[in-house]
């Protein structure tokens, strides 16, 4: 079946449409605004968004990400631990029986640790120079079904 002009549209306005996103801001760190405009960002480009709050444990996140069926969880990290933080996510995730979400990271990355988070299986790396249109198209091309 040929899809109609009207979904074709529905499509390239909301690349995200259907699509269930977990934002979580593990650690101790206490900035959120990066993290609450990603998940707006995502909100909009048609994604079902869930916002965890601060300070979670990887575990907590997991759980979550794992209870509410999410396709991709998206790890917000300010505070340096970001290597830490998403291995121990990515573990439970695991232990849990999700290892299917796809998981990306935003925050301070330096660039001497991307190869070390892709290697933990994160699928996307977003830092705040990067536009968020950019970061809705990364996601939508990593979570086509």
């Amino acid at each position: 079946m040929n899809p109609s002009a009207c979904e074709k549209k529905t499509a390239a306005v909301s690349p995200l449409k259907g699509k269930r996103i977990i934002i979580a801001k593990p650690g101790l760190d206490g900035h959120d605004a990066g993290a609450k405009v990603i998940a707006l960002t995502l909100r909009d480009a048609g994604a079902d968004v869930i916002y965890t709050g601060l300070r979670k444990t990887p575990e907590y996140i997991a759980r979550i990400a794992i209870d509410e069926d999410a396709d991709a969880l998206g790890l917000s990290i300010l505070s340096g631990s970001h290597c830490e933080l998403v291995s121990a996510t990515i573990d439970h995730l695991r232990r849990m029986g999700g290892s299917d979400i796809q998981v990306f990271v935003g925050g301070t990355i330096p660039a001497h640790d991307l190869d070390q988070l892709r290697s933990l299986g994160v699928v996307a790396i977003f830092t705040a120079e990067m536009k968020l249109a950019d970061v809705v198209a990364s996601l939508a091309k990593h979570l086509q079904s």
